[in-house]
């Protein structure tokens, strides 16, 4: 069995670099390019912001039907066949986006492109998690989640830079072009990952232990309580930006730069902070921190409350994602890339219900401001449900 000794920092870099980039394809080129282009959209005519949340949602529920998905086709040789076909279905649907004003069809294909993004989302983290156990290098899982940092840079910068010259449909032709190489890139490294197909006991039958029991049904509360929390300000931000502030104020782009440059560096942060003080009571102060960026956004309306939102949810969001599957490794250490995908799967559920929440709230007579505090609330129902998760064994 390969140790730590025998992996050369080369091929360990390669392999998380792998990971980081088809996490960009498809979470910073795929599902949050749509959040800094969603002002543009409605600007352009394309649809309303109430539209706008509807085709959120089809593109969460495509998530979740994906992580579902995942949880069906967990195993380690699955994974080496879907993993290039989701990242395929990415680029495919995104070419199509590039093509239609129409909202059904912006619509189904926002849709199955979420799907492509829950299965590569569970399954490439969950199959270099694997590999790393295997090579006593599981601390470094986290790392691979800067991928999606760097997604929300590349996705800022792609669609300010082309914001004079691209209208519409046509706005989405930077992310269908970048999306190809890299997604072809990352789906031929990862396939080549020597990792066993299952986990076995001494009689040779496979591991099997049940996925909720007292140690991860908190865990999964908590969970569901950040995918509902996180995914207001990741979905609305920008567009909160343009209703708060005049024309021309540089937080009309800046919340979304600003969100991107504060989740860059926020993987390795809470990988280290994990490290150094435990994964779970580094998951608590996580969930405080994040509340507190969300609730900024409902009680300091303006430009403070926005750059606080977007600084807080930024460094955070991605230290309950890798923290938070860390601890559920622990927790059940056979079950890997089955767990993995039933926590997106949740995830993906509450995010999808976020979007859905605010088309409601808006279609009422409410105000988008005003339905960020949903998000403050789940992000405390979550918080709560932290300190009623077991601590766990370190992983191997």
């Amino acid at each position: 069995m390969p140790t730590q000794t025998s992996t050369p920092p080369k091929e360990l870099f390669s392999v998380l670099a792998a990971g980081a980039v088809v996490l960009l394809v498809v979470h910073g080129l795929g599902r949050f390019i749509y959040t800094p282009l969603l002002p543009y959209l409605v600007d352009d005519g394309q649809f309303s912001a109430a539209n706008g949340a509807a085709v959120a949602t089809w593109n969460y529920l495509g998530y979740l039907m994906g992580a579902m998905l995942a949880i069906r086709w967990h195993r380690i040789d699955q994974i080496r066949t879907l993993l290039p076909v989701s990242l395929a279905v990415h680029v495919i649907t995104t070419l199509v986006i590039t093509q239609t004003d129409n909202l059904t069809f912006i619509s189904g294909s926002r849709w199955l492109n979420g799907v492509a993004n829950g299965m590569v989302f569970v399954h490439a983290p969950a199959l270099i998690l694997e590999w790393l156990v295997l090579r006593n290098r599981s601390s470094k899982s986290g790392l691979v989640y800067i991928g999606v940092g760097l997604g929300l840079l590349v996705s800022s910068g792609l669609v300010t830079g082309s914001a004079d010259w691209l209208e519409g449909a046509e706005r989405w032709w930077p992310a269908a072009l970048l999306s190809i190489p890299l997604a072809w890139w990352g789906a031929a490294r990862l396939v080549r990952l020597e990792v066993p197909v299952s986990h076995h006991n001494e009689t040779g039958k496979p591991v099997i232990t049940p996925l909720l029991d007292r140690a991860s049904i908190p865990l999964f509360l908590s969970y569901a309580g950040a995918g509902l929390g996180y995914i207001l300000p990741m979905t609305f931000l920008p567009l909160l930006a343009k209703l708060e502030l005049p024309e021309e104020h540089w937080l009309l782009d800046g919340t979304w730069v600003i969100v991107a440059f504060c989740t860059i560096p926020a993987p390795w942060i809470w990988n280290r902070m994990g490290g150094k003080i435990g994964d779970l009571l580094a998951l608590k102060l996580n969930f405080l921190i994040q509340l507190l960026g969300v609730l900024a956004a409902v009680v300091l309306p303006g430009g403070l409350g926005l750059i606080l939102c977007a600084a807080l949810v930024g460094s955070t969001f991605l230290g309950t994602v890798l923290l938070t599957q860390r601890i559920g490794r622990a927790l059940h250490p056979h079950q890997g890339p089955r767990l993995s995908a039933a926590m997106v799967a949740l995830y993906g559920f509450t995010q999808m219900v976020g979007p859905w929440l605010t088309k409601q709230w808006l279609d009422g007579g409410g105000t988008l401001v005003s339905a960020f505090g949903i998000g403050v609330a789940a992000l405390a129902f979550g918080l709560v449900f932290v300190f009623f998760v077991p601590s766990p064994k370190p992983a191997a």
